[in-house]
């Protein structure tokens, strides 16, 4: 694995003394989102939930205009812009690197435009498009799997062997867009807990996340916070799922990732820093 993370303008140890597991806080600008939808459609609302996430210690802050829950529907591209667009030139001079939630290159393209430095791509850079955009720049980007699309993925999701499918669908990702020119140690990859998996799909793919760093060489990102497998788990509605969310990150990194992807900044910063000081 490389040793440093290139994400955009900024750079993130990957091994040594200075690696420490990144906090990406979820900034979702969305009436309808499966967690916090409306919490933060509005300008000052974004913006006051960011400065907030960078107080508790975020790493990095993760802004998506469109739902992508079970059963989502497509949103019309103007509309995506229309509600990304203010929260990414009021927050690009923040101090922390902003990454784009976004499948659509045309979202891809003005974000990068507007100083994003990294590019979350829930359909895995599988539009050449998408693939031609950020191997013309410099952001960095997280390719990850999902069966199927947020409107059907969750009806029937089925696997011969989930881990092995995975694995074969985020290498020829990362090899397509090496091809094209990006740079490894921009990439980082998400095997997408939830999106396409049943409750046991995700629990094996949780325990098998060091294989995929392992394999494939590149710092893994998990987004397990407030998903349907920790309700699954622990038998609680979404608004009370932050104790099992914090302890799905704790997992995820005690099993090699590198980067979570979290609701609840503070509190996942609070228990990584226990964490790391009694794994060091």
């Amino acid at each position: 694995m490389n040793t440093y993370f290139q994400c955009g303008r900024f750079r993130f140890a990957m091994q040594g003394k200075q690696y420490r597991p990144l906090v990406m806080g979820i900034l979702n600008v969305t009436p309808d989102s499966f967690s916090d939808g409306g919490q933060h459609a509005a300008l000052d609302s974004a913006i006051t939930h960011a400065e907030q996430m960078i107080e508790e210690g975020v790493d990095i802050i993760d802004i998506g205009g469109e739902s992508t829950r079970p059963g989502a529907q497509v949103l019309p591209l103007e509309e995506e812009l229309r509600r990304v667009m203010p929260v990414i030139y009021a927050l690009r001079d923040c101090g922390k690197p902003l990454s784009i939630d976004t499948y659509k290159p045309e979202v891809m393209k003005e974000a990068i435009l507007a100083g994003v430095d990294l590019v979350n791509d829930i359909n895995g850079f599988r539009d050449e498009r998408a693939v031609q955009l950020v191997s013309q720049s410099d952001v960095a980007l997280c390719v990850m799997h999902m069966q199927n699309t947020p409107s059907d993925m969750q009806l029937k999701p089925e696997y011969r062997d989930v881990n092995e499918e995975v694995m074969v669908f985020l290498q020829e990702r990362v090899d397509a867009l090496v091809k094209a020119g990006v740079e490894r140690d921009r990439i980082s990859i998400d095997p997408g807990f939830g999106f396409g998996k049943s409750l046991q799909h995700n629990v094996d793919m949780l325990k098998h996340i060091g294989n995929f760093q392992q394999q494939l060489q590149l710092p893994v990102l998990a987004g397990l916070s407030r998903k349907s497998m920790i309700g699954a788990i622990t038998g609680k509605p979404v608004e009370r799922r932050m104790a099992g969310s914090v302890g799905a990150a704790l997992a995820a990194v005690a099993q090699g990732a590198k980067i979570v992807r979290v609701h609840d900044v503070a509190e996942t910063v609070d228990a990584l820093k226990v964490w790391q000081a009694m794994s060091s």
